[in-house]
Formats: structure tokens, C-alpha cells, sequence
């Protein structure tokens, strides 16, 4: 099983209908990277254990300053810093390209690792989502935000 697949079918970190194909989660990477947005794999003896990426975090062109981050991991690759180096990664790149805020959308508060994770990173917990969405039951989800290079202090030049 994919490491994507298995935190859809098994997780709370995202909440897609149906797991899509390799093909389709390459495709979804170029379409990110393309539109200049950082995506890094990690890799132990040549087999992925994990990956991280930025996306917009909304379409409209005012949050065009704004990316949301997204980590995964295999199962045997979590609590080993894999996921910290992801993150750390994101922030650097994303810094770097002139982004100014990170916001992570946790699912649900008892992701206590995804949210410790993120605090580490200097993410600040900025609210919980109730009842946001329903899939065998009602979840709720953590929003965390941090902010990258001179953040809101000035006007972005992007």
C-alpha cells in the first residue's frame, strides 16, 4: 500500500473518496511543482518513506502569499525526525520563495504527533474546526500557522 493510500484508508490526514494511483499522485506533483510550489521526497535504501509538499492554501488570488504544508509517512518511518526534516525543508524553500505564512490543517486534535510536530516547527495552534466533516462519524480538525521570512510585518512583494 502506498504511504498516501494508507494514511486515507487508516488516518485522519486526508479525506479523498478513493486512494489515487501512482500516476495520478505524479501527476499532482508536477502540477505543484510546476505552479512553483516545493515538494521533497525522503528516501531510505532507495525506497520513499515519506514526502512533503506546499500547495496554495486558497485559490483566490489574496492567499496567494500563503501555502499550506502536507507531510506523510510510512508507518515504520514516523518518529525517527524524518518528518521534522520535511518540515524544516518546507519552511526553508518556501521562506525562500517569498512566501510569508504557513498554515497546517491538522485532522483532528488527537493527531497529537502532527501537531507536535508542527508546534516544534514554531507553529501556534490558531483554532480547531468542529464537526468539519464526516466520514464514519463527525471529525474535527487543528488549524496551526507560522510565519515564514518577514511574514505580515510588510507588504509581500509577490
Amino acid at each position: 500500500m502506498t504511504i498516501y493510500a494508507e494514511h486515507l484508508l487508516h488516518g485522519t490526514s486526508t479525506f479523498e473518496p478513493v486512494p489515487p494511483d501512482e500516476a495520478e499522485m505524479g501527476q499532482r506533483m508536477a502540477a505543484l511543482v510546476e505552479a512553483g510550489y516545493p515538494y521533497f521526497v525522503a528516501e531510505r535504501d532507495r525506497h520513499v518513506v515519506g514526502f512533503g509538499f506546499a500547495a496554495p492554501h486558497r485559490q483566490q488570488p489574496a492567499f496567494r502569499n500563503t501555502v499550506e504544508d502536507s507531510i506523510y509517512l510510512a508507518r515504520d518511518a514516523r518518529g525517527q525526525g524524518i518528518g521534522g526534516a520535511l518540515l524544516r525543508a518546507l519552511i526553508e524553500e518556501c521562506s525562500a520563495r517569498g512566501f510569508r505564512q504557513m498554515v497546517a490543517v491538522i485532522g483532528g486534535p488527537d493527531d497529537v504527533a502532527s501537531v507536535r510536530l508542527h508546534r516544534a516547527a514554531g507553529f501556534l495552534e490558531v483554532g480547531t474546526l468542529q464537526d468539519i466533516g464526516f466520514r464514519s462519524g463527525w471529525f474535527s480538525a487543528v488549524v496551526m500557522q507560522r510565519p515564514l521570512g518577514m511574514g505580515g510585518t510588510s507588504a509581500p512583494n509577490r
